[in-house]
């Protein structure tokens, strides 16, 4: 293990604990359950990645990101795909204006342009439509007739799937997938978890959240905690471990499990691992320490590399899903003795 943070540091550190802990009680005074879908999405928003949820309509998605934004005091907009959506639609357009009797073009900006979005049903746009939210993902800006704007810091997508209905849809493509740091499942609720939600939902007492953040200074706050992140320090083991695991999930590599090589036609991406070790860092800031634990990669592992991995036919004849392959990877990678 490192050496022990520095007081400044240990002090940011203790912040960052109650701020996150305060959103996870905050979030969850309205979201029923889903315990670990809330802490992924704030543990991918103060990496600075983005999140796919998949799951059935009618539980909790819009809910879960609207509070989260509002919990932490960022601007929030939603954005419903549908086949008849156009880029401009989402990243915005020049409008003609007059003023002063002179007419000039000026750029009227798309619900893109907050700092939490929720990309509801995503993969119902088309590729041109997908393409345009890819780059402000990625570049964290848009391109609008040749000029570049940027969007505000912090960014942050949550883009949702219905996994039932396929017809006119258009599934994200792989280098669109691997964008997004985590993807994480939300299915139904258990009967004790839809009965809370049935009591606080239609009774009359309204069930309302208090900011952990002031409004006013929660984008520069939440930049410099995503800095304090990205300064625990990942070790040489830890890092092969990461290292390790993706290696096991790619059919081509020498140390590529059987089923790997049997049910799968390509493997995570370098940013695989990147995601295993940034959501380790923020675990390990959780837990109070100063470096990355083997303990924190694993906790990631499935939610940054599930959307990561594509099956092959025989996968997906047998119903052979890329959770019970990642299963299978977890439990015969070792850890390095040091």
């Amino acid at each position: 293990m490192g050496a022990a943070l520095q007081p400044s540091v240990n002090r940011q550190a203790e912040e960052f604990r109650r701020l996150f802990s305060g959103a996870e009680a905050e979030i969850g005074r309205v979201v029923v359950g889903y315990a670990d879908v809330v802490r992924k999405v704030l543990t991918a928003l103060f990496c600075g990645g983005h999140v796919l949820i998949e799951g059935v309509p009618g539980v909790g998605k819009t809910l879960l990101m609207k509070t989260a934004a509002e919990v932490l005091g960022l601007s929030f907009k939603r954005i419903q795909f549908t086949p008849d959506l156009m880029p401009s639609d989402i990243i915005g357009t020049q409008v003609l204006e007059e003023r002063d009797g002179q007419r000039q073009f000026r750029f009227r900006p798309g619900p893109i342009f907050a700092n939490v979005v929720l990309g509801d049903e995503v993969n119902r746009a088309t590729p041109k439509t997908q393409s345009a939210v890819l780059e402000a993902m990625e570049e964290r800006q848009v391109t609008v007739f040749g000029a570049t704007h940027r969007l505000e810091a912090p960014f942050f997508v949550l883009a949702t799937q219905n996994p039932i209905e396929l017809e006119g849809t258009y599934p994200l493509p792989e280098a669109q997938m691997d964008r997004f740091l985590f993807k994480m499942i939300m299915n139904s609720p258990r009967p004790e978890e839809l009965r809370e939600i049935l009591r606080r939902t239609t009774g009359a007492q309204a069930y309302r959240v208090r900011p952990v953040f002031d409004p006013a200074v929660a984008p520069a706050r939440i930049e410099e905690l995503k800095t304090l992140v990205r300064a625990v320090i990942s070790e040489e083991p830890q890092e092969r471990l990461a290292i390790a695991i993706v290696s096991a999930c790619t059919p081509e590599a020498a140390e590529a499990l059987p089923e790997v090589s049997r049910y799968l036609r390509l493997g995570p991406s370098p940013r695989g691992a990147q995601a295993l070790i940034l959501g380790g860092k923020v675990n390990a800031l959780l837990d109070g320490r100063p470096s990355v634990s083997y303990g924190d990669i694993m906790d990631v592992a499935l939610p940054a590399l599930r959307h990561r991995l594509l099956r092959n036919f025989q996968a997906e004849a047998e119903n052979v899903t890329t959770d019970s392959i990642l299963e299978q990877v977890l439990k015969r990678v070792r850890p390095a003795r040091r």
